[in-house]
């Protein structure tokens, strides 16, 4: 392993440093905010030389994000070109861990990667601690989910990290679920952070992003050289999108959660729900209904304001049945439904619900 990179100073907090971080220099007439620079190609002889390479615009994302996760930042055209980045550090027939209830995209990745004899996949059950720890014996790399998408199940991060450094390997989290503001992986010794930014970095349902954020400088290195390499980079306009939306990232992780903690707390005393499943921070809550898979999908088609949509870390809530579609793991009730919690008044957000759902009755 390459050395760490040393975090930023803390000398500010996450709110301030949303807020904060990749501004312009302040001087007269300068612009508060990076401005959107729309080039491909730039005059030889300094450090951009080419727009695959780097945009000011990109470097404004990267400074802030890097900041908030204590490292360097990487953007990516969408949070998948990121994996499939990441996937890459691994050599032919290497053995990656991963948990069984992911990002489905991830455990796509990994199965066509698998397939192909490109490496050795082994889904895990994240909540056992010790069959993860054991797994790691033989990894190349370990891929943490915490909370896990849609199961909201937690990992303990420290211990895995500390058995996958033992046995040589890498650790990634995927940080998308629980942003910088509630979960910073790095501090725990992870190697690398992913985010899809497309989620609550962004946080309007506007943006397709993805980003990785490190503190070892050879790790730092090899996957910018593979973005340049791959030409997977982000859009200029995106990156610019995304700061905007990272600057209110407190405000609306703050309201989201508060709202996922009542909504969780009041479906759980419901007829209509035979389980809640909510890791008590975030924004993300999954529920199970009683009457199975038809009633789920029945609710989400019921409602006025939640909105039946796959994505989520939007404003807006969001949910749906996720065994919906065929790549869901097996292993998750045909009757979950994922709900991302928006920043909607959490009382009309409920009466919604329980219209919907006294419907079903």
């Amino acid at each position: 392993m390459a050395d760490a990179l040393s975090p930023k100073p803390a000398t500010l907090r996450p709110a301030t440093l949303a807020v904060t971080a990749g501004r312009p220099d302040h001087e007269p007439d300068a612009p508060l905010n990076a401005p959107i620079t729309m080039a491909s190609t730039y005059v030889a002889g300094g450090d951009l030389e080419y727009g695959r390479y780097a945009n000011p615009t990109w470097t404004a994302l990267e400074d802030a994000l890097g900041a908030l996760e204590g490292g360097r930042c990487l953007t990516f055209a969408s949070g998948l070109a990121a994996v499939g980045t990441v996937l890459d550090l691994v050599g032919a027939d290497s053995k990656v861990v991963v948990p069984r209830h992911a990002y489905h995209g991830t455990v796509m990745q990994v199965a066509d990667l698998e397939a192909r004899g490109r490496l050795r996949g082994e889904l895990v059950d994240i909540t056992d601690t010790d069959a993860v720890v054991k797994a790691c014996a033989d990894a190349a790399l370990v891929w943490l989910e915490s909370p896990t998408n849609p199961a909201l199940e937690i990992a303990d991060i420290p211990t895995i990290t500390e058995a996958a450094h033992e046995a040589g390997a890498y650790v990634v989290v995927d940080n998308t679920f629980a942003t910088p503001l509630l979960q910073q992986p790095l501090d725990h010794g992870v190697d690398l952070v992913v985010h899809s930014a497309t989620k609550y970095i962004s946080g309007h349902s506007d943006v397709l992003l993805g980003a990785v954020c490190t503190r070892d400088e050879e790790l730092y290195g090899v996957l910018k050289g593979r973005r340049d390499l791959l030409g997977a980079i982000p859009g200029t306009f995106e990156a610019w999108l995304a700061l905007r939306g990272l600057r209110t990232l407190h405000l609306r992780v703050e309201r989201s959660q508060a709202n996922a903690s009542e909504l969780a707390r009041r479906l759980a005393d419901h007829p209509a729900i035979a389980e809640v499943r909510y890791p008590g921070f975030g924004g993300i809550v999954a529920i199970v209904l009683a009457q199975g898979a038809l009633a789920a999908d029945l609710l989400t088609h019921k409602t006025k304001l939640w909105v039946h949509a796959t994505s989520l870390g939007g404003v807006e809530s969001t949910f749906e049945r996720r065994r919906r579609w065929k790549t869901e793991a097996p292993s998750i009730p045909e009757a979950l439904v994922r709900m991302s919690v928006g920043i909607e008044d959490v009382d009309d957000l409920w009466d919604d619900l329980v219209r919907a759902l006294d419907d079903l009755r």
